[in-house]
Formats: C-alpha cells, structure tokens, sequence
C-alpha cells in the first residue's frame, strides 16, 4: 500500500526524481477545500490525469514524497493525496505528474499550499469607504503593529490570492498595504480577507483579518432610517435604529459614515407589512455619535439598494457648559406672531442646535455669534403656527465634532393660541395629544386625510380625539411634517 503522504512528511522520505518528463498533457494538482490552511486543520491534495494515467507521483519542492494509483470509483483518474493535520512542515511548492502506457506527461503547474494562524490577525478597511457604487473603485488598507514584510489579499470564492504587496511603513510603528480594487459589478459578490507574512517564512501566515465586504449599490429603492429614542440620545440609553421598506428585501446593512468597521448585517424582520431590521447598538456613548444610513438586498443578489437619508445620532451631556433657552415675546403667544427663540452660552461653541421633544427631523442648526460677552444663536418663526407649539431644549457644539453636544438647556414650552375649526386651540398643552407614530400606521388609518401625499417615514398628528395610548382616526385632521424628499 502507498504510504500516508502524512507519514512520508515527518520521516523526512523524500524520492528524487528519477523519471524523465514526457509530452503528454500535463496533470491539473489543487487542494480542497482551499490551498490557504489554518494550523490543525485537515487538507487534501488531489491531482487528476488523463484516463490513460495508470500511476500518479506528487513532488514537494523538486522532491517525490507518494505515488498512487487512480481509484476505480474516482472520475477522471483523479488521486487524493491527505493531510490529516496540517502544520508548516507541510507548506510549500507542490507539483504532481502521471505514468501512462505510452510514457509520462509533464509536470503539472504549481500548487501553493500555505499554513495560516502564525502571529496576529492585521485590520482590513476600506478607503474612503466600503459602500461603492456599481463601476467605482476602492482602495483596501491592509495593516498590522507585526511589522510583516508582505501582505496577501485573498477575495472570498477565488483559490489564489488577489494581490500580494510589499508592507510599507505607516503612522505609529504600523505596517500596511494598499490593494487598489475595481471596477466592481453588483453581480459578484466582493468580499475580502488579508494576510501578512514574513519574506524568510513565505507559507507561514498570520491569523485571517476580520473579512471586509463591499456593499455594490444598484439602483433598487431605499429604505428609511429611525431611531426608536430620537436623533438626541443621552450616555447609558440603549440606541436601536430601525431600516424599514416596503420593498421586500431579505437582508439589511447599517453603516456609519467615515467609520473603519464593516457595515452591520441583519437578516428581514417582517413588521406590519413591512420589510426590516433592527440594529442594537448597545449602551450609548461618544463614540456612537455620528451619521448613519442603511441598505436593503435580497439574498439571490450580491446587489445592495440606493441608501437612505441619512440619519444624525447627537450624544447629548458631552460638553462642559449647558446653554440656556429663552423666548421673545414670550412663552404664550398667537398663531401669526413674529416669535424668537434665543440659545446663549457662556463657554465658547460654535454651533448651537435647536430641538422640539417628539418631533422626528434633525434639530435645527446655527452658527454662533459672540455678543455681549457670550455666544449665542436665533432661532425665528415668522409667522408662528400652531404647530410649532411645543417643548423645545437647545445644545451647543464644536464643529470638530458636530455630534457631541453639551447638556440640553431647561425646557421651554412654546404655546400658540389660534382659531380651528371655530374654536381656540392653545398648541402645546394637551388636549390637543401630540404624538408620533409611524407612516406606515398612518396609511392604515381611515378617517386621514393627506392630501395625495406620501409621508417621508414620519406623520406629526394633532388630534383632539385621539391619545397615544389608544388611536382613534374618527373626526382627527393631521397635520403631517414632511422630512426631506
């Protein structure tokens, strides 16, 4: 019987070639499940010849380490050679040829049979971005604190790597590679992993990097994006957002804008007729502040939708002074006034932002000016509506980092009184409630008029009859706020 290819190895047997090279058609050698092995795994090493092929020899390196014959059963006079734990005494140039009755055929081409799992894993990020449009380009950083002389970037599906590079030297003793990749289809799927290795141990590689996929956009529509909480959080809530559509994908990705980390993947989460997913993004902190959009697929399809709007999570608490909130002419005014809301601070911002407590779009923005020894912004309706009635809080910030804000100001509570309907209403007190509720609620509702209008992802209702704890539609007009087209 021929000995175990295993066996072979660590007695160190090793044949010389002593058969000549023929002009039959070479043999074709490869391994599965993959010629890059992590340590301790198993392999196999197959090379199939012609059906003439009456013996196959397996070289490593120049040297003849099995031969065996083609199994009966095995089409194609296809032999396996095992590897039952793989080590890097196994690592290395492989190569296999074939006896036949008419002579012997050529060498095969070379199999690289790498050991993975030596030395830590390096990053693997996309530059600018992993979200790239059908056609585009990206630029994949490979990097590591291991100073490795070389980088191997292997894309999921292929057994041979994309490209491999020298390491040049980065920021902080770091080492990287930049693998320029593109243009890229919706067709495939692109995702990718990275190695490092050093020049005097070519098959020895480090740990896998965390695989990278880049999200190819089509042309499919886009979901909408919500924060359960409000685009304003505070440190120690729990944040969820929410991807919806009414189209209905199989899969949903969340990505934050500039950030390194991969987009997160969720799989469908039907809701009220909708397709969805929730991405819990745990206990807020700073570093979860940013501007968000997510995407939809369907799961035949390496192809991802147009992304949402974007959505702007503000960390409240973040800056050392609180602003204050104050209201010209005053807190209780009529539908037409002409009204201003004042943000003053005595510490130096920026930006000061404007929020109105359960209102779904982002918080108004204004630049600070610096007047009578402190910095402040206006914030104008003219002319007020009822609408705007409401309890307001404003924040200050740094345009170096627009999504920390100070501790919000006192509330302030903002009531219009006005003629609806042949009575005086006073918005911001209740009744009339006031309150949120999704759009696609809203388009289940009878009794609603909206015009022939779509809601973005949120109506504002101001329905005398109705309360959040039990909805009601009968005799309500909405009034609905529209976010961006």
């Amino acid at each position: 019987m021929t000995p175990n290819l295993t066996a072979l190895l660590l007695l160190g047997l090793v044949i010389h070639p002593l058969f000549p090279l023929g002009t039959l058609s070479k043999p074709t050698i490869w391994a599965e499940p993959g010629s890059v092995v992590p340590w301790g795994t198993p392999v196999t090493i197959c090379c199939q010849g012609t059906l003439e092929a009456q013996m196959l020899y397996l070289y490593k390196e120049g040297h003849l380490v099995t031969r065996d014959r083609p199994k009966p059963l095995e089409p194609g006079n296809k032999v396996k050679f095992p590897i039952t734990f793989m080590t890097e005494q196994y690592a290395g140039w492989y190569r296999c040829h074939y006896r036949s009755p008419t002579g012997w055929s050529e060498h095969s081409d070379p199999l690289e049979l790498v050991v993975t799992g030596f030395q830590g894993k390096p990053s693997l990020s996309a530059m600018p971005s992993p979200i790239v449009t059908s056609g585009g380009t990206v630029t994949l950083q490979c990097g590591s604190r291991m100073r490795f002389h070389r980088f191997v970037l292997m894309k999921e599906g292929e057994p041979r790597p994309s490209s491999t590079l020298d390491s040049q030297r980065h920021t902080g003793g770091h080492v990287q590679a930049l693998f320029p990749v593109g243009p890229v289809t919706p067709r495939l799927k692109w995702t990718f992993r990275c190695y490092g290795y050093y020049s005097d141990t070519p098959w020895m590689w480090s740990l896998s990097s965390d695989p990278l996929e880049l999200l190819v956009l089509g042309a499919s529509r886009k979901p909408s994006l919500l924060a359960q909480q409000g685009p304003v959080v505070s440190p120690g809530q729990h944040l969820t957002l929410q991807c919806r559509s009414d189209v209905s994908y199989d899969r949903f990705a969340l990505y934050k804008e500039g950030s390194r980390d991969p987009p997160l993947h969720r799989g469908r989460h039907p809701q009220a007729g909708l397709s969805g997913a929730d991405f819990s993004l745990g206990p807020v902190s700073p570093s979860l502040g940013g501007r968000y959009s997510c995407y939809g697929g369907h799961n035949l399809s390496p192809e991802w939708s147009v992304p949402s709007e974007p959505l702007d999570i503000l960390v409240a608490g973040q800056l050392p002074s609180t602003p204050s909130l104050s209201v010209q002419p005053g807190p209780t005014v009529t539908s037409g006034e002409n009204v201003t809301l004042l943000c003053r601070s005595l510490s130096s911002v920026d930006t000061f932002l404007l929020s109105k407590e359960g209102a779904a779009n982002r918080p108004l923005r204004r630049r600070s000016k610096y007047r009578a020894g402190q910095h402040q912004a206006k914030f104008s309706m003219s002319p007020v509506t009822s609408a705007q009635g409401g309890t307001y809080r404003c924040y200050g910030s740094h345009s170096t980092s627009p999504y920390l804000l100070s501790p919000p100001s006192e509330p302030l509570e903002l009531q219009v009184s006005g003629e609806e309907g042949g009575g005086t209403i006073l918005s911001g007190q209740r009744p009339p409630a006031t309150f949120l509720v999704p759009s696609y609620m809203v388009s289940g509702l009878t009794g609603f008029s909206l015009g022939g209008k779509t809601p973005h992802l949120w109506a504002l209702l101001c329905c005398p009859l109705c309360s959040p704890g039990g909805l009601s539609a009968t005799g309500c007009t909405p009034e609905t706020r529209w976010g961006p087209a």
